[in-house]
């Protein structure tokens, strides 16, 4: 569905979200495999255990390959600006392969055992193979959008790159944190905004862009660059929600959704939003955080239960909450201001609102 009426005068109506990623995926995973399929040999195979194509043998597998929420903001922001979801598929992909080398790199770089539900790539391949990988799925995404030849792609590239570079500085100041034990939220909010935020909002103006480049219509929220702004920024907005909600989820996730250990992010004592808020409190509770969180040998499993405990008692887990939704109404006002189309901002705001109702 690309346009917004089935006879003149009615309204094509907006599907809920849950349709919505199914249908990003019925236009993406086809693509994304033929991206794939010119990948070299030994990074063809990581590539496709990554996505859950094939098992650590080489059999076909029928594993998860993710949401593909940013692909899903590519494709309805190019819809919303008045331009068709067909012609922005190469830029979804482009996206989603940029998303998927920085969780090839991010695993490494944490150790993380799990995702989606089954080993890391890494413990599988290899920690410099899926880093290699992970280079591969990058140079693929800029190859995707140039081969295309859409008229937006000049544009696209820039804001892929530049997003990337914030990604890189955003897991580079995660890193960091690591080794300091005065970390503040200011601080964490601005490294959110680099290492996830920038990328949704980057598949948000590239979307955008895809539509205006592809001769959509005006509207009524200022020339193109005004309106690639706004869809930018709704895009960010949506992301810090977003690393809110799967830092909420990494303490107290069910493990059978995150496909990740319960209180996982607190047993490497990473410093995720509601911790740093906790922390930061100057509550008693904050104190006794800290005391488990600065020594050097890890954290037990009642330990991980306790601290899970002392972030709720600080503050930590309403604060977050409450961010994650001011952020989520804050995207939603720059939505507007994009000036989208109707059925595909409708479709927006449930994909928004998926993202921070996500199980907590």
């Amino acid at each position: 569905m690309t346009g917004e009426a089935t006879v003149p005068g009615q309204a094509v109506p907006a599907r809920p979200a849950s349709e919505v990623l199914a249908w990003c995926r019925s236009l993406l995973d086809p693509a994304l495999h033929e991206t794939a399929a010119y990948l070299p040999d030994a990074m063809r195979r990581i590539a496709a255990y990554h996505f859950g194509w094939r098992d650590e043998h080489d059999r076909p597998a029928a594993g998860g390959g993710g949401k593909t929420i940013r692909a899903a903001l590519v494709l309805l922001t190019a819809r919303a600006a008045g331009g068709t979801a067909e012609a922005a598929v190469p830029a979804a992909v482009a996206v989603e392969l940029a998303h998927n080398f920085s969780l090839l790199h991010d695993d490494v770089m944490d150790g993380d055992l799990m995702r989606r539900h089954r080993p890391a790539t890494w413990t599988v391949f290899g920690g410099n193979a899926a880093i290699l990988a992970g280079d591969a799925l990058l140079a693929c995404a800029f190859e995707a959008l140039t081969a295309a030849g859409h008229p937006a792609a000049p544009r696209a590239v820039g804001i892929l790159a530049r997003a990337v570079l914030d990604l890189v500085e955003g897991q580079s100041a995660d890193m960091a944190f690591e080794r300091r034990d005065d970390v503040t939220v200011p601080e964490c909010l601005a490294m959110a905004a680099n290492k996830t935020a920038a990328l949704l909002g980057g598949a948000c103006a590239i979307g955008a862009a895809h539509g205006h480049d592809g001769h959509g219509r005006e509207g009524h929220g200022g020339g193109p660059a005004a309106r690639i702004e706004h869809f930018r920024r709704f895009g960010e907005r949506l992301g810090l929600a977003f690393q809110l909600v799967d830092d909420l989820l990494g303490i107290w996730g069910d493990p059978h959704v995150t496909g990740k250990p319960v209180h996982s992010d607190l047993r490497s004592r990473k410093k995720s939003l509601p911790v740093v808020a906790a922390l930061t409190s100057g509550t008693p509770q904050a104190a006794e955080l800290a005391a488990l969180y600065h020594r050097d040998q890890a954290l037990s499993d009642a330990e991980a239960a306790r601290a899970a405990d002392l972030v709720e008692a600080a503050g930590g887990r309403a604060w977050a909450v409450q961010r994650a939704g001011e952020y989520l109404e804050e995207s939603l006002v720059h939505l507007d201001l994009a000036a989208p189309r109707p059925s595909a901002a409708d479709e927006l705001r449930a994909l928004a609102r998926m993202v921070v109702d996500r199980d907590r």
